[in-house]
């Protein structure tokens, strides 16, 4: 029997900018996906809607696959693959296995050599790091930072540090509600030569990408409550 395939489906960033973003392999793949695996019912089954497919929403499969996900349930879908069903797996915003629970389920098909195909979509993290100006050759992706306020400026020291030893960019997030204190941190305990990127609501109407000097930023000059961003530092 041959395998099935597991896609890689991206999702949008910012809501209603599937026309812009979702180009027609992403929709293809959709019309091929026997069972799809989500983070959220409810927003994935939306997603698939907006894009007009000629699909009935209602006779879809839909199946979480969230942080809960253990590696054990992994092995447990991937059966389903390798008896011939095609696999869709979805992230709440942008690239699928990229800072996402997905990964293990392709970590898993790998393992099983399961067909993995990643499709072209909108990444927050890769389009920050283009309009940012910075090192594009050497650049790692941190994740959040610790909540702990004393703990997340010790962090910002030294991703700051490295950043200057390895001539790499260092590319973090928070969740959003905490930007504002997050931004206040960077300019707090970084140095007023390295440089800071701010990329806020990336594809959305909010867009916003702007690189300075620390030295240059002020806190108050942007509005970050509520709305993704992303967080470039470079130390030249």
């Amino acid at each position: 029997m041959e395998k099935g395939v597991v896609y890689l489906i991206p999702n949008v960033i910012s809501a209603e900018t599937q026309e812009a973003v979702i180009p027609a392999q992403v929709r293809s793949a959709i019309l091929e996906t026997d069972i799809f695996y989500v983070e959220d019912l409810r927003t994935a089954r939306r997603y698939v809607s907006s894009l007009k497919l000629g699909l009935t929403i209602e006779e879809l499969d839909f199946r979480v696959l969230d942080k809960k996900t253990s590696f054990e349930d992994c092995f447990e879908i991937a059966q389903i693959a390798l008896e011939g069903k095609n696999l869709g797996v979805i992230s709440e915003s942008g690239c699928p296995g990229v800072a996402d629970p997905g990964a293990r389920l392709v970590h898993m098909a790998q393992q099983l050599g399961i067909k993995c195909k990643p499709l072209v979509g909108p990444s927050s993290i890769l389009m920050a790091l283009m309009a940012s100006g910075f090192n594009g050759q050497s650049f790692a992706f941190h994740g959040y930072l610790p909540i702990d306020r004393k703990e997340r400026q010790q962090k910002i020291r030294q991703l700051e540090k490295e950043s200057k030893e390895k001539d790499q960019t260092q590319i973090f997030m928070d969740t959003p509600y905490r930007n504002e204190a997050l931004l206040f941190d960077i300019i707090k305990v970084a140095r007023a030569d390295s440089f800071l990127c701010v990329a806020r609501d990336i594809t959305g109407e909010k867009e916003l990408i702007r690189t300075k000097s620390v030295a240059k930023w002020n806190a108050k000059e942007i509005d970050l409550k509520k709305i993704p961003t992303i967080f470039l530092l470079y130390a030249n």
